[in-house]
């Protein structure tokens, strides 16, 4: 009938059949996995399917929905992956990870974790250095991002991430796998941040390390990337566990305030507006640059700035750029960007 929509159940039932039968034969279930020469990767997204395939002589393709990627899961079938960044500075594009860690936590264990420091590409200041201890020198030899990128993407790609401030690591994170060439991850991202100021009250704040001590956990090394990341996991665990291990990602997700998805961070996606291309090359080049905006004390006139970073996220993108004329550090809407022009 025309216009009928074709209901997703029985859509997914006969394209594993036909998925089946295409791959020689082999038996692909729901909730299986075959083995096929030179399979590829295969994204449905409107039909909650992803097939992923990997190895050297056989690839083996698996089907991973209702279990991982899937809303409806309950909290305690998931597989959380606490991560963590430091950086060089305070935002994309302008600043860079020198560190990153991971931790795979699955049926009530930790079940592998990653670590990696990196080599930003320019130094890193004193005063940001005195925050997370890791020296120029430390990172010396340590490969760059483009060397560790994609083993760090293959380490959390499959299971439900969680990070402490968890907007602030996508925005590097989402550049970076822009960069490598990757699409945007499809994970749900939860933020035990965001968690904790529902689900933890008894907290005087809630910083990461004043949450440990509340929940009487070893913060460890604070402001290296493994060690937080370790926190942030028990932090998680233990939001996880007040709001109810039988409830579902979907519930958690809603109850948490804000669907952290990975497109939201997109600078590529800027960057197909002249603003947006300016302003990445302005940053990327760190100059100055001529911009007119429709709010603050100079509305529609030329001010000059030098941008220091982009910052997108579930509620409003900005520029971080340093005002030449008020001669400080401030935060401009995109939305309000009018006009960007290189000086003559």
């Amino acid at each position: 009938m025309k216009g009928a929509k074709f209901p997703r159940a029985v859509f997914k039932f006969f394209f594993m059949r036909a998925l089946s039968c295409a791959f020689s034969g082999n038996l692909l279930s729901m909730h299986g996995s075959l083995l096929c020469p030179k399979a590829k990767l295969f994204v449905f997204p409107w039909a909650s399917l992803k097939v992923i395939s990997f190895g050297s002589d056989f690839f083996k393709a698996s089907v991973l929905h209702d279990l991982v990627m899937n809303e409806k899961t309950l909290l305690k079938d998931l597989e959380l992956i606490a991560f963590d960044l430091e950086t060089s500075g305070k935002y994309p594009l302008g600043f860079e990870i020198c560190e990153m860690a991971a931790v795979k936590w699955k049926n009530g264990k930790v079940i592998d974790q990653y670590e990696a420091l990196v080599k930003p590409s320019k130094a890193m200041s004193e005063e940001v250095i005195k925050i997370h201890g890791i020296s120029n020198e430390m990172v010396a030899s340590a490969p760059a991002i483009q060397d560790v990128i994609k083993d760090f993407r293959a380490f959390v790609q499959d299971g439900v991430m969680l990070a402490h401030h968890a907007p602030f690591d996508m925005g590097f994170l989402a550049w970076e796998f822009e960069r490598a060439g990757f699409e945007a991850l499809e994970n749900p991202v939860l933020c035990s941040s965001l968690l904790s100021r529902q689900l933890i009250r008894e907290s005087p704040n809630h910083r990461l390390v004043t949450l440990a001590k509340t929940l009487n956990v070893s913060p460890g090394n604070s402001h290296r990337a493994l060690d937080d990341a370790k926190t942030c996991l028990q932090v998680g665990l233990e939001c996880v566990r007040r709001f109810g291990e039988d409830k579902t990602l979907e519930e958690l997700v809603r109850y948490q305030g804000q669907d952290l998805r990975w497109k939201l961070f997109s600078i590529q996606e800027l960057q197909e507006k002249d603003v947006g291309r300016l302003l990445s090359r302005a940053i990327l080049d760190q100059s100055d640059v001529l911009m007119t905006y429709e709010g603050g004390s100079r509305p529609g006139r030329e001010r000059r700035v030098t941008p220091l970073g982009i910052v997108r996220g579930p509620e409003r993108d900005f520029l971080a750029a340093y005002d030449h004329d008020g001669d400080q550090e401030k935060r401009y809407y995109l939305s309000r960007i009018q006009a960007v022009r290189f000086p003559l």
